[in-house]
């Protein structure tokens, strides 16, 4: 074989990434047809391009069974190269042609599970709102959209209340930014809480968050292992309108202390049920990129110094209205500090096991949420 790549070349081996890129457009759509329609290119010129590739390196990259193209062995690695160039390729245009590159302003484009806490998402961006040289963005969405966006570098973080999947390319890390008590919560004028928890939930209405949630199934399973079986009225993916439940007197409402901060703060709330061992950990879900967005190591870890201290003034403020036993809520001995450093998605798992402890009444005075 001459050392030249396709399409010919008198000076010296080379590689044509233009065939290599439509050989993954071919790999990725299953057939050269639907690559063809993808790219708006006629499917003669791809099979040619394909066959220039295969001729230059001197290997079959496809078995063809039939009308489908199968990968060979060769094909599959070819396809992770041209997968990692794909990735280079969309950082580089990333890094230059975005909006506001040209005016030495970086860009931090968040994509936010829809569901997720308002107050939460505003406590990320935070710091960067008063930085001239910070464009940020945000957008919501359905988690697996998001993590198709985050791959293809369409945003730079995605932050999510449960972790990304292992599997996929690019590597997903997941960075836990804090963990926070959930409760039921509510404003109902008659509610008998004398038989205890969660004995005194038999026939009272329950507003809970979607099926899909982790803070869902965390609570279904602590009920299952206690026998009694919710009354749920309704099922909500919408923070702010589970926060309107709670305050309507109808029922009382599952959710996390962020989502009702102020409404503990003013005591607006005639019942603040803990939930022993329940909780929402928040993520960052990133991708391993060869030219990093500065930004994220700023905010992820701002806001995990602003969690930890969010929990310390709950707590503190506790321990001041209601000294020694008393109140049916308590410190949760759980309530840890967590780390900040990445943890490569599937090596933890959500939710976290259901621990015997009581989680502390959030009465407090204005913390930094």
């Amino acid at each position: 074989m001459k050392n030249t790549g396709p399409s010919g070349s008198g000076s010296g081996e080379w590689l044509n990434y233009h065939h290599l890129l439509r050989f993954r457009a071919i790999a990725r759509e299953g057939g050269v047809t639907r690559a063809s329609r993808l790219l708006r290119v006629s499917a003669s010129t791809l099979s040619e391009q394909l066959a220039e590739l295969e001729a230059w390196l001197g290997e079959p990259l496809f078995d063809r069974q039939g009308r489908a193209l199968v990968l060979t062995d060769a094909g599959r690695a070819v396809l992770d190269h041209a997968d990692a160039i794909h990735e280079s390729g969309a950082e580089l245009l990333d890094l230059f042609r975005r909006p506001g590159a040209q005016k030495k302003r970086r860009a931090l484009r968040i994509g936010a599970v829809a569901p997720l806490s308002k107050n939460l998402q505003f406590d990320f961006i935070e710091p960067l709102l008063t930085r001239p040289d910070a464009a940020i963005s945000v957008s919501a969405g359905a988690f697996e959209d998001l993590l198709v966006r985050l791959r293809s570098h369409e945003v730079d973080v995605v932050l999510s209340d449960a972790p990304a999947p292992p599997g996929g390319s690019p590597e997903v890390f997941n960075q836990v930014l804090g963990e926070v008590p959930a409760y039921l919560v509510g404003r109902m004028r008659h509610l008998d809480e004398s038989a205890g928890f969660p004995a005194c939930l038999e026939g009272v209405p329950l507003f809970l968050p979607a099926r899909h949630a982790p803070l869902r199934e965390q609570f279904e399973l602590l009920l299952a292992r206690a026998g009694v079986e919710p009354e749920v009225r309704g099922e909500f993916d919408d923070m702010a309108l589970l926060r309107l439940l709670a305050l309507s007197g109808k029922g009382l409402a599952l959710t996390s202390a962020i989502v009702v901060e102020r409404e503990l703060d003013s005591d607006r709330l005639r019942q603040v049920i803990p939930l022993p061992g329940l909780s929402v950990r928040f993520h960052a879900v990133t991708v391993r990129r060869r030219l990093a967005n500065p930004w994220i190591e700023e905010v992820v870890s701002g806001i995990q110094e602003r969690i930890r201290r969010f929990i310390r003034t709950v707590e503190e403020a506790q321990t001041r209205r209601h000294p020694g036993p008393g109140p049916s809520i308590r410190r949760s001995p759980n309530t840890r500090r967590l780390p900040a450093e990445a943890i490569p998605a599937g090596t933890r798992k959500t939710p976290p096991t259901p621990r015997s402890t009581k989680h502390k009444q959030a009465g407090h005075t204005r913390g930094p949420w």
